[in-house]
């Protein structure tokens, strides 16, 4: 009985490094399917219990400013079999229009979006959702069934109203991708706020972040992370909890130097470094995403363009060192991909939720599932 033991174990063993040394994907959402024109903008979380929420915005007109629905997924088996899609936020009562809404999007009632969702796995085992309306409003929700249901959602958008004194900010929204949960307890969420200028509304913005120090009870706004230089109105950023307890933010934006901006902050909602610019990581105009490993190693994922702006070669790197360097990296798709957001499970398996396509690279929204012997090439 002992001999079969050791043998269960040992296929066991040999069956976990095989999963680990693989890519394994899944498609989970496609464009031009049940009513929607594409889906865009991936989250993705793994819960207390092991399971996996990936989420979306399904866009009925393809537009940032259209209608829009945002749709969760949920997992129990490591990303093996997936519920059906679910609608998990409803637009509020008397929503309106916003009026920096650009003049060539849909300009129905029925246009009206909601946009950027964000979920944060609490170690309590309760899922955080946060989401916005018409990148003017920001709503809240809780789950307290790992993610199969969530209460009716409250309103937060006065967390943002003190960001006014310092910035006179116009549209606001969350993440996207995930926010995460400090060593302290502390909930922190990567947000940006615009004064509503340029061709979609989104121009001049700037990066904060909102925190709940009550389990989302009440949330409140951090201080805004200084500015480029030269400018270049930072924008979806990503944050992480460095091993020393710091908080590192990783930010898209349309600056000349063509590099990710980094900033470090001892709390992670005021005395933000200025930023710098990492030359290890080239900066497409996109969203990217951070995921602590473990206490020693984090994850970053965005579309890795040597030159110029082309949203294609989505890759993921490691970094043993708090993000100084980046010492490997992997492809997940050469060929057209764009936003990423990244997940660790049990075991240290890794997850990342992207867009992709053939000739376009928001035809799908595909899960990928590696290990590190697949990241970095050696067991």
């Amino acid at each position: 009985m002992k001999w079969v033991y050791s043998v269960a174990m040992l296929l066991a063993i040999v069956a976990q490094a095989r999963a680990q040394a693989n890519l394994e994907t899944v498609e989970l959402f496609e464009a031009g399917r049940d009513g929607y024109h594409e889906c865009r903008i991936p989250g993705i979380i793994v819960t207390a219990k092991n399971s996996i929420l990936a989420y979306c915005e399904a866009r009925k007109q393809g537009s940032d400013w259209g209608a829009i629905d945002i749709l969760m997924r949920r997992s129990t088996d490591g990303g093996k079999t997936w519920s059906a899609p679910a609608r998990v936020a409803e637009l509020p009562a008397g929503a309106k229009r916003s009026p920096v809404a650009p003049k060539k999007a849909p300009s129905s009632e029925a246009a009206i979006t909601l946009n950027n969702p964000l979920a944060i796995a609490d170690r309590d085992g309760s899922v955080h959702f946060l989401y916005c309306v018409e990148y003017g409003r920001c709503f809240y929700r809780r789950s307290d069934d790992d993610g199969v249901t969530f209460s009716p959602a409250v309103e937060i958008t006065d967390a943002f109203e003190p960001l006014r004194t310092t910035f006179d900010w116009r549209t606001v929204a969350t993440g996207p991708g995930h926010g995460i949960q400090l060593k302290s307890g502390r909930l922190l969420v990567p947000v940006w706020i615009s004064k509503g200028a340029g061709g979609n509304g989104h121009g001049d913005s700037r990066v904060s972040t909102i925190y709940s120090d009550d389990r989302g009870e009440t949330w409140k706004a951090g201080e805004i992370v200084p500015d480029l230089t030269p400018p270049g109105s930072p924008n979806e950023s990503a944050v992480v909890e460095l091993s020393d307890g710091r908080m590192m933010i990783n930010m898209r934006h349309a600056s000349e130097p063509h590099y990710r901006a980094v900033s470090v902050s001892p709390t992670g909602i005021d005395q933000w470094a200025a930023p710098h610019f990492d030359k290890q990581l080239p900066e497409p105009v996109c969203m990217a995403s951070l995921a602590r490993l473990d206490d020693g190693r984090i994850l970053f994922s965005n579309p890795f363009v040597k030159s110029g702006r082309e949203r294609k070669n989505v890759t993921v790197r490691i970094s043993d060192d708090n993000g100084a360097t980046w010492r490997a990296s992997r492809d997940l798709e050469p060929g057209p991909s764009a936003y990423s957001d990244l997940a660790v499970g049990a075991d240290n398996v890794m997850y990342c939720f992207f867009e992709r396509g053939e000739k376009r690279p928001y035809e799908r929204l595909t899960f990928a599932r590696f290990g590190l012997e697949w990241l970095i090439g050696r067991p």
